[in-house]
């Protein structure tokens, strides 16, 4: 169970990082610049790829180890994407965003 916590919270980051860091700015396209543009500023699409590739260097971490089964990449990415954009809607850089009605 604590490998899908970790899986999780390193997809998060490195989504975050990719998709919002300010360390990428100057390489990352503009989201009205095409696929990479799009796929590289919106978390659920970097989320799922961050999934991916945190499945497929699984077996060189101890953190987090996976059968590799292309099975479990695509639904690794499925769980990153959902639970980075999930956890991106919520949290902001100034903290955690709840409204209420």
């Amino acid at each position: 169970m604590l490998d899908l916590l970790y899986f999780v919270l390193c997809s998060y980051g490195m989504t975050f990082i990719i998709v919002y860091g300010s360390i990428f700015n100057k390489i990352r396209p503009k989201k009205d610049s095409g696929f990479l543009g799009k796929l590289l500023n919106c978390p659920l699409c970097t989320g799922f790829w961050t999934g991916v590739f945190l499945f497929g260097v699984s077996p060189y971490t101890e953190l987090f180890t996976f059968e590799q089964r292309w099975v479990n990449a695509f639904l690794l990415g499925c769980l990153s994407a959902g639970t980075t954009y999930l956890l991106s809607s919520i949290v902001k850089d100034d903290g955690i965003q709840l409204s209420g009605g």
